[in-house]
């Protein structure tokens, strides 16, 4: 079994979310409670929304983005998917395409499936540079069927 996705999906899963829930939500907390009338130019009720707002939509801009991100691993039958509590394994035949997009300096690939499994219709997961690309390598049948690249 070889991991195709990358290292930092764990940082990028747990210690990402876990750092700015905890250090801008204490941020957030204190301005909420602390007392003042002004910021600046900024009433104090203004800028209280406003952070509250920012600190909120940078929740659900983490739970859209890196907390749906999965480990992938592979062998010669099955994709391997996980969450760090549980595991599914996926037969190649039961996956309809592989979506690779690359931005400027990141990569995502998201799987697609016939049929959802315990983790839903798609996976997604950061590619690992050099082990996604060998990992095509050494199943060039599947490169052709699976891989679409945008």
């Amino acid at each position: 079994m070889h991991r195709v996705s990358t290292n930092l999906t764990l940082f990028y899963k747990f210690f990402i979310p876990v750092f700015w829930t905890v250090f801008s939500g204490a941020l957030t907390v204190a301005i909420l409670y602390y007392p003042f009338e002004y910021v600046g130019n900024i009433p104090a009720g203004s800028f209280r929304i406003g952070t509250a707002l920012l600190y909120l939509s940078s929740l659900a801009l983490l739970a859209f983005t890196v907390l749906r991100l999965k480990r992938v691993e592979a062998d010669d039958h099955f994709f391997y998917v996980t969450n760090y509590f549980k595991t599914a394994r996926y037969p190649f035949h039961n996956i309809t395409r592989i979506v690779e997009r690359k931005f400027y300096f990141f990569r995502t690939a998201t799987i697609h499936f016939k049929e959802p499994g315990i983790f839903g219709n798609r996976i997604f997961f950061v590619p690992s540079n050099y082990r996604f690309r060998e990992f095509w390598e050494n199943h060039p049948e599947l490169k052709e069927d699976l891989l679409v690249e945008v």
